[in-house]
Parts: C-alpha cells; sequence; structure tokens
C-alpha cells in the first residue's frame, strides 16, 4: 500500500519551485525546498557551495537514498536565466501559477518541471517499494545557465574525493522539440571557441603604403576557416560546422587604417574530431594564411565540452521503453542541440537526457502543460522501476566499465 504521507504532487511541485526566484547564481529557496522534500523521503542531503576569487558564490545539491550500487543518478539545475522584461509576461514570472491545464514561470520547462517530476517518480517508487535494491541520487546544481565553474563538475570532483560512485544518470534537460516522447538525447556534440586576432600597424587611409592593415589578414583567414569541410557526419551525428560568431575592428574613425582586428569562431563538432584536433586544424589553417600574407595572425582557443555518445544498450533501452510505455511512442536517439552539463558526468557513467518539451524555454511566457509534468512523472518511475528491477545487472556494469 502506497504511503501518501511523503508523496510528491509533481504540478504544485513544479509551481512551488518556480516561485524561487533563482536567477543565476542566485538559489532563491529553490535548493532548500527540494531538500526539505527529499530529507523527508529519507534521502541524506549535502548542500556544497563553490566559488572561486573573482566568481559569484554557487550554491549546489547532492541527495542521495541507500549505499550500494547500483546508483542512478537524477541531474540537473535549479538555476534559471533571467525573465528579461516582466511586464511582457502574461503572467509573472515568478508566479507559478497553475491556469487552465498549463504551469507558467520561469523555469518551469527549464529545468524545475523535470525536476518535480522526479522528485514524485522517486517518491512515489520508495512509497511503493521501500528503500531501493541500490540507491537513487540527485545531483543538483545552481550553476548550469551561468559560467558552469562552480556546481556541477565541482560536484563531481567531490564525489570522486567522498568516494561516491553513480552508475548511470539521467539529466532532465527539455529534450523533445514539440511533443513529448519525441527525443531522447544520448550524446552531445562538443564545443570549443576561439579568438582569430590579426595585427597590423595604424596609419592613413591615403597613405597605405605606411601602415598595415590587419583586417584583409583577419578576412583572408576567416575565409579559408570557412571553406573548411570538417566532415560529412557519422551514425549518431550531424556533420560538425564552424560558424564565424563576430568580426571587430572597434574603429570609428572613416580615415584611419585600424591596427588589430579580431573575429570570433565556433566549431560544433562530432566525434570525428575531439576539441584538440580541431584547435590543430585551425591554428595550422591560420598559419598557412599569415604565412603567405606575411601578416601576424593568432588563435587563442578555449574548449567548452567534448562530444560524446552513450551507445545504445541496456540502460538507453531501458528509458526508450520507458517513454514508448508511458507516452505511446518510440522516441528518437539524438545528439542534436547545444552542450548541457552531461558532457561532464560522462566522464564518471553512462549518461542521457530526457525532459520536457523546450519550445518556450527561454523566452517570455516560459510555460508546461500539466499533463506533460504528470507524464514525464510516469516515465521516470517506469525508469526506476525497469532499473531497480534489473539490479544487479546494472551493477555490474560498473565492474565491466572499471
Amino acid at each position: 500500500m502506497t504511503d501518501t504521507s511523503t508523496s510528491i504532487d509533481p504540478v504544485a511541485f513544479a509551481a512551488e519551485l518556480i516561485r524561487c526566484p533563482s536567477v543565476t547564481p542566485a538559489e532563491g529557496g529553490a535548493l532548500d525546498l527540494l531538500e526539505e522534500r527529499l530529507s523527508a523521503l529519507g534521502f541524506t542531503c549535502h548542500r556544497l557551495p563553490f566559488e572561486e576569487p573573482g566568481e559569484d558564490r554557487v550554491d549546489n545539491l547532492y541527495a542521495r537514498i541507500g549505499t550500494s550500487a547500483p546508483n542512478l543518478c537524477f541531474a540537473g539545475h535549479t538555476d534559471v536565466v533571467p525573465t528579461g522584461n516582466a511586464r511582457d509576461w502574461q503572467v509573472g514570472p515568478f508566479e507559478g501559477r497553475v491556469e487552465d491545464g498549463v504551469i507558467w514561470g520561469r523555469g518551469a520547462s527549464d529545468m524545475k518541471g523535470s525536476i518535480a517530476a522526479f522528485a514524485a517518480a522517486a517518491a512515489d517508487y520508495i512509497a511503493a517499494n521501500g528503500a531501493p535494491a541500490g540507491s537513487i541520487s540527485f545531483l543538483i546544481t545552481g550553476d548550469e545557465e551561468g559560467p558552469a565553474v562552480n556546481g556541477t563538475v565541482k560536484m563531481l570532483d567531490w564525489l570522486e574525493r567522498h568516494d561516491e560512485k553513480i552508475d548511470h544518470c539521467v539529466v532532465g534537460e527539455p529534450t523533445n522539440p514539440h511533443e513529448l516522447g519525441e527525443m531522447i538525447k544520448i550524446g552531445r556534440r562538443g564545443s570549443v571557441n576561439m579568438v582569430i586576432s590579426a595585427q597590423g600597424k595604424q596609419g592613413h587611409v591615403a597613405y597605405p603604403h605606411l601602415a598595415d592593415n590587419p583586417t584583409p589578414h583577419l578576412v583572408a583567414a576567416l575565409a579559408a576557416l570557412d571553406a573548411l569541410v570538417l566532415d560529412q557526419g557519422t551514425e549518431h551525428f550531424q556533420p560538425s560546422n564552424l560558424e564565424i560568431t563576430t568580426i571587430d575592428v572597434a574603429n570609428e574613425a572613416t580615415n584611419v587604417i585600424p591596427a588589430a582586428a579580431r573575429a570570433r569562431v565556433n566549431i560544433r563538432f562530432n566525434d570525428c574530431h575531439s576539441g584538440d584536433s580541431l584547435i590543430e586544424l585551425v591554428e595550422k589553417t591560420v598559419s598557412e594564411v599569415a604565412t603567405a600574407r606575411g601578416a601576424d595572425i593568432t588563435v587563442t582557443p578555449k574548449i567548452s565540452g567534448e562530444s560524446f555518445v552513450t551507445q545504445p544498450g541496456r540502460f538507453v533501452d531501458l528509458v526508450a521503453r520507458s517513454v514508448e510505455s508511458i507516452l505511446g511512442r518510440a522516441p528518437e536517439l539524438s545528439t542534436t542541440g547545444g552542450t548541457s552539463d552531461a558532457r561532464f558526468i560522462k566522464n564518471h557513467c553512462p549518461v542521457l537526457e530526457f525532459g520536457l518539451v523546450g519550445e518556450t524555454m527561454h523566452k517570455v511566457d516560459e510555460r508546461v502543460p500539466v499533463q506533460d509534468v504528470e507524464k514525464l512523472t510516469a516515465v521516470y518511475a517506469s525508469v526506476l522501476e525497469g532499473y531497480f528491477a534489473d539490479a544487479t545487472a546494472f551493477a555490474a556494469e560498473r565492474q565491466e566499465r572499471a
């Protein structure tokens, strides 16, 4: 018989979380609220604040029930992006109003709705089955929408130092383009940013022989980069793409040749490449242009994350079956979209993403249908049931990976 004393209504809980104004890096009461609910279920909770000189302090939460393997982790974030002009919203961004079958507010889709759904699913599982044949954990950061410096990365380091191991992870990002059940993200492309800088010599436009205009040098380098064909895509990934995102000269004068020009480039890449291999390619391409033109052009790179894919198998199949059994459709296994904190978790265990529909995330009037949160709760509940019914096999995977 289910114990309703510690049950969680996912819709009401999502609305409560939305009412917490947790714009990065503010905690806003959201982690307090989640910790309170999980503690009542028997989870051991650890608040993990981190900060660096010059960076904002960020609060995070790791919670676990059970002490044995396998440990199924739900990862996500309670921080949200700024609201923009609140007067543009039909419903106040932090009202958390539930009206006409819709939950309104910042974070409804990304991703307080899915946090509430997994918490409710965990509560139902524990009430019906008692302690799991393994462990359930939550890895919740307040720094996903921000610099991602004092959040998931440092939490994972903390887990390692304290011998806390997670075996499989579901990230609750909004993965579905239009309807719930369309898509599971089994990987993500990598991302590398580069600043291409060309140095020249300032001078009068009427006397170009006395100057060295860096802008044509930069344009030639960018043309060479734009002409690169990185790959044709792979089994699970679309082709990698290089995009020129800015070109800056900062020259307001009409009669002055500038001394410097720079551009920013971003590459989203698949598993044909690593961040380092692409940096090497860009540096080689730019160097060839610089040598041919006798120019001074440099590349300053920064890798945001490497590509990864969790191959279909026991874990992916379980989540896909759960989606199909509850929602009546076989989800696409996709690697599209931007980066997420799954790029950090993949170094520790197999990870995939499944959450709500992302059509309104980061937008004015962010919202999700009530029935989507309820159905997502049912999907997560099915995943929990299937995972711990096959706990021995999932625990064995840890030994195989080791």
